[in-house]
Formats: structure tokens, sequence, C-alpha cells
């Protein structure tokens, strides 16, 4: 079996493999360091603080320092902690986040592979890394560690439906060229193009004049809080919150097994961030309005795909630095009582769109009315706040006494 990298072709598949992984660990290494060294002077200008500045030109080496001092350290494990579970959970974490990167489009034509199932693919691959929490959190022989993993564990299966439901609603209605077999559509329609497809190249392409966040707003925001919860951010880091679990899941673990974790939370982000730019924000596709055959230089579409990363990448940092932590309770009941039933009702209107041939806008309009719902939910539960369990069972006991 061979292939084609770089214009070289019949390259041993093997070969082909080793070369794209060391270029994924390359690319992924780089991009975290300075998402590390970005994160820390973003918050130092929220905070009125200069962040690192001494290490380095303006401290642009201070990620380098801090993972050769993480290389250093020594690996500790806890006596009474189960060796194998404790020892592999760190590969649970990090290996399904480096599969992620294999579907990503980076620039037209350039990315590890194309897969016609590509968004089912990254759905897959993205939730395993649960077992990694578990495995953690089980295997560390600690109580704070083994309730990080469990809340890891109940946030990362509760907002995982409503991401895959977002990446579904948009896969429904994309509009792709219809397949051809012995040179005629494989669809009995007079239309060249059909909706519906799960590959990320053809949703990118698809976006060439309008991007999917016209059409489906609702979807994108849902997206976005759903990405926040899958990767533990603010206001979703219940798992890791230092007031409560000291650390969640991984607080036993010590230098480069620590590092791995840490490793894997950034790299989650930046794909989330370019599955975002993919999915909702064209790609390397949009703002350019033009179709594969006629794409513009490459310089440009990786610029495009960039900002348009960077800026997902920015909101996530602005929102750490703003939103307060919210209750294991509050997350829970955000999930399953809001945006799970927003986003079944999106798709069935998706559903209906397809089936009846509506025009997109009604997608935009109930799109928009569904983000007031969303807005006036949010700004309910803050203005009125329910107590929590404990102290509204108290507040009943009095009140019957």
């Amino acid at each position: 079996m061979s292939t084609e990298i770089f214009g070289i072709e019949d390259v041993n598949v093997w070969v082909d493999g080793l070369i794209r992984v060391l270029l994924i660990v390359g690319f992924m290494t780089v991009v975290v360091m300075g998402l590390i060294y970005g994160e820390r002077k973003i918050l130092a200008r929220f905070q009125q603080r200069l962040g690192p500045t001494r290490t380095g030109p303006i401290g642009l080496l201070q990620s380098v320092a801090d993972a050769l001092k993480l290389v250093g350290k020594e690996d500790l494990r806890p006596r009474n902690a189960d060796p194998w579970t404790f020892e592999l959970a760190p590969y649970l974490v990090f290996i399904p986040v480096f599969l992620g990167f294999v579907i990503v489009p980076f620039v037209l034509d350039w990315q590890i592979r194309i897969l016609e199932l590509g968004l089912l693919y990254f759905v897959a691959v993205s939730g395993v890394n649960i077992v990694g929490w578990i495995m953690a959190g089980w295997g560390s022989d600690n109580r704070y560690a083994m309730i990080g993993g469990m809340r890891a564990a109940a946030q990362g299966i509760s907002y995982e439906l409503p991401l895959v439901l977002s990446l579904l609603a948009v896969a429904m209605v994309v509009e792709v060229p219809a397949p051809v077999i012995d040179g005629a559509a494989s669809v009995a329609s007079d239309s060249e193009y059909v909706r519906g497809s799960l590959n990320l190249n053809e949703i990118v392409a698809a976006q060439h004049e309008v991007p999917n966040l016209v059409w489906q707003p609702l979807v994108m925001i849902v997206f976005i809080i759903a990405a926040l919860a899958e990767l533990n951010r603010t206001p979703f880091d219940i798992p890791v919150g230092e007031s409560e679990v000291v650390g969640g899941p991984f607080v036993e673990y010590s230098g480069i097994r620590w590092s791995m974790f840490f490793l894997a939370e950034y790299a989650a982000l930046l794909i989330m961030a370019l599955v975002f730019a993919a999915v909702f924000l064209g790609g390397w596709a949009w703002p350019f309005g033009i179709w594969m055959d006629d794409a513009p230089p490459r310089w440009a579409q990786a610029l495009a795909v960039a900002a348009k990363a960077g800026a997902f990448i920015f909101l996530v940092f602005w929102i750490r630095a703003s939103v307060p932590r919210l209750r294991i309770d509050q997350l829970m009941s955000f999930s399953w009582k809001v945006l799970l039933p927003l986003m079944l009702v999106q798709v069935l209107v998706n559903g209906l769109v397809l089936v009846y041939d509506w025009p997109l806008i009604i997608l935009t309009v109930v799109g928009l009315a569904g983000v007031v719902a969303l807005a006036a939910i949010v700004d309910r539960a803050v203005r009125h706040p329910r107590p929590r369990p404990a102290v509204a069972a108290q507040l009943q006991g009095e009140a019957a006494s």
C-alpha cells in the first residue's frame, strides 16, 4: 500500500504515517506553548498585570522553561495507587485529543486525512478521554481525585449531547455537490447539489458565500458553551476546581505525567477552535467567495483560518477572566434543562426545512429566537438564583416547623 505526501507519489504507507504523526506532534507542541504564553499575557491585561516578562524576550521562553522544569521533576506515584490505572490514565486523556488533528482542514488539501465521516470521527474520539479522567481519579487512591473524575465524567457526558446535536444541525442542512456515479448524479433530482454531509472539507467549501453562523446562530452559541464544558474551561472548570477538589483527577500526578494532562487541555482547545472555524465561520473558504477549483493562495487561506480560530481562543480566555465558576447542580441543570431542549427544537426545525424545502432564512429566524430565549433564561437565573439544594431543604424544614 502506498500514498502521496507533499506532492511525492508512491510513498510507503508506514513512512507516510510516521511523517504525518511527526508533523502533528511538532505543530501541536509549538502552538500549545504559544497558547499558554498568550493566555498568561491576555489574562494579565484583563487583571492589570504584566504577565511573563523575564524569561526570554518579553517572556517568550517562559513556556519552554516550564516544560523543562516539568520534564526534570520527579515522577511520583502514591503508595496505594493502582499501578496500571494510574500510569495509563494520562495516555487515555492525551491520545484521543491527539487523534482529533487527523480531520482538521487547515487549508485546502492540507490536512492529515480526508474522511467522509469526519465529524462523526471527531465526536467519537473526543469522547474517549472521559475514560482517562475516570482512570486518573480512580487509580490515584485519593477521594478528591475520585470526586473530580466523577464530575468530569458527568460533565463530559452531559455536554457531549448538545455538542453532537450542534454539529448534527449543521451537517443536516449544509449544501454540497451531489455525488456522481457512472456519469449521473446519484440522487433522483435535477439539482446538482444535495443537503447533508459529515465531510469537513465539504462543509467548509459549502460556506464559500455565507458562513453557517448566519443560518444557525443558536447552534453556534450552543457549540461554544458545550465546547467550554468539554474543555473544562471556566465557568465549567468544576472537575479541577481548586476550592473544592484541590486540582481534580490529576491532583496526585507530577512531572511529565501532569504535563500530559495540561498539554491535552490546550491541544483540545486548539482542535475545538479549528473545528469551530471550519464548521461555523467557513474555514479557508469564506470570505473568499470561491469554489474549491479556484482557491486563493494558501497563505491567505491559512491566515483566514488562524484569524477565526484565534478569535475563538481569545473568547475562551476572555470568559475565563470574566465569568465565575458554576455550581455542580447549576452546570448539570443548564445542560439537561436548557441546552438540550433548545438543540432538539433546532434539529426538528432543520428536519422540517429539509423535508418541505423551506428557505434557509427560517433557520436564521428560529435561531435568533432561540438566542433570545437562551439569554432570557440565563438572565432570569442570574437575577433570581435558586438556593443550593441543602439550603432549600433547610428552609422548607424551618417553614414546616
